[in-house]
Order: C-alpha cells, then structure tokens, then sequence
C-alpha cells in the first residue's frame, strides 16, 4: 500500500498548453521569430523553460535568452489564463486529501509559476509544490524528488510517481520510485510505452486502485 503520491504538473495534473503556447507566441513575435502551434510545443515541455525557448527559436539559437527573458515576463501575468486542471483531478485530489495520502508536484516549470498555480488551482490540497530553481538540478535528476520526500517524511517504497512524458519515467527511476503514466497529458500512449511505461492510467481516479498494488 502506498501513502504518498509525487505528480507532474504540466500534462499532468494541469493543462497548461494554450497559456504555455501562447507566451511563447507572444516572445517569438516581440523578436521577430515565427510563432509555433500547441501541437509542435507539446513536445517541446517537459525539461525547463530553457530547453522549451531553445527548440522554439529553432535556428536562431543567439536569440533564446531574450526569448526566454520575454517568455518569462509574459508567463507570470498569464499563467492562468486557459490553464485548468484536468477532468477529475479535483475530485483525485481531494479523495487522496481524505485518505490521509501525503501529495507532492515536482516539476520542471519554473519555480515561482509552479507555486502561484498551486494555490490557484488545487484548494490548498497538494502541501509540497517545487519547481526548476538554481541551487537543485531539474528533472530528470531525482534531486527534486529527493528534498519533496524528505519535506513530506516518506519513503520510496511507500511512493509513486505520476507523469505524462520520458522525463517522468526516467525522473522516477533515477529516484527509485515506481511510475505511473497519464495518457490524457502531452505524450500519446504509444510513445509512453514506447519508452518503458508499463503502468498507465486513462483517468486520475484510476490512480486509487495503483495504491494498492
């Protein structure tokens, strides 16, 4: 039985998409590059908003860190623009809240938007929320898997780790932790299992019954 779950945010628990997309939009037209569909950012997210400007800017590598710098300006007045969290997250959330399960978002997003969605988002219901920051590496390092256990007092064996992407599944092994796949995030079902996902879920209620096993 497990007592504690970590979850990704970004196409995990929330869609972040449009807003993500948008900013980015916004940054590439403010210099002059062209803008990039949600389709095409999709796989773009999942390792910082560094290596998300490097593949938009595409061959215009000299202009990523006033893109980024942009980006960034944009994103913290925008962040909730569109974003919301998935169909039955909430009630996921606040079933895990009743049953005394310890909840934690690590996440590759920069710091400060991970912490303003979590209280915007989730009714006080996740009590540890960290994202990219100097000072710990990024995902897939475990480090921030690591300092979310100790905040919480858990165990590995005790753990799981929920995400939609091939930084989550490598993030949980490099931590030692049992993964479980979202298929409603920004990576298909095919490309999840393509990269070693061998515990999947179509719906956030589905992750209750992952408790028990």
């Amino acid at each position: 039985m497990k007592n504690t779950v970590i979850f990704d945010l970004d196409g995990t628990l929330l869609n972040t998409l449009s807003d993500l997309t948008d900013s980015m939009n916004f940054a590439l037209a403010a210099h002059g590059l062209p803008a990039i569909s949600e389709q095409s950012a999709k796989m773009m997210l999942g390792n910082g908003i560094e290596y998300f400007a490097r593949k938009a800017v595409g061959d215009k590598q000299d202009e990523t860190a006033a893109v980024l710098d942009t980006f960034k300006a944009r994103y913290k007045a925008h962040s909730a623009d569109r974003t919301a969290p998935y169909d039955g997250v909430l009630p996921l959330l606040r079933t895990l809240k009743e049953r005394g399960i310890k909840t934690a978002i690590v996440s590759n997003k920069i710091h400060f938007a991970v912490e303003d969605l979590n209280a915007t988002m989730f009714e006080g219901l996740v009590g540890v929320a960290m994202g990219e920051r100097e000072g710990i590496r990024r995902k897939p390092a475990p480090d921030m898997v690591y300092l979310a256990l100790d905040l919480l007092g858990a165990k590995k064996d005790e753990t799981l780790y929920v995400g939609d992407s091939d930084t989550d599944l490598l993030t949980a092994a490099n931590a030692g932790l049992e993964a479980v796949a979202v298929t409603w995030g920004f990576r298909s079902r095919e490309f999840l299992i393509g990269c070693g996902a061998s515990k999947l879920i179509d719906k956030p209620e589905e992750l209750l019954k992952c408790l028990e096993t």
